[in-house]
């Protein structure tokens, strides 16, 4: 199973990114799992940015993005997005996607993707 992602890059302060994170050999629907993104900036600890439950589509966010970012899931391309609007210079990091799994009985998972830079100029 992989997660890949991509999207990221350098935009200045006010701009707009979208990131998204394609599985391969893993179907998302079939499965109930949630969706993540995460991020984690130099000498910080790690934060969770969105999640989202697929199926069902509850969303949460942190603080931080609310209102700026969204998260999305489109199950007929395997791909989870995280839009991100009125990017701030605090928003750079490393932004990485995880599908989660736990309290089945059969195929509970926590997969990682490798991560996408996020630089946001001020």
């Amino acid at each position: 199973v992989q997660l890949v992602e991509s999207g990221g890059g350098f935009v200045q302060s006010g701009g707009s990114l979208r990131l998204s994170c394609a599985a391969s050999e893993f179907t998302f629907s079939n499965y109930h799992m949630t969706l993540r993104w995460y991020r984690q900036a130099p000498g910080k600890e790690r934060e969770l940015v969105a999640g989202i439950t697929s199926p069902g589509g509850m969303t949460n966010y942190a603080d931080s993005v609310k209102g700026r970012f969204t998260i999305s899931v489109d199950n007929t391309k395997n791909t989870m997005y995280l839009q991100m609007n009125t990017l701030k210079p605090e928003d750079t990091a490393v932004y990485v996607c995880n599908a989660w799994r736990s309290g089945f009985v059969f195929n509970n998972f926590d997969f990682w993707g490798q991560g996408t830079q996020v630089t946001v100029s001020s």
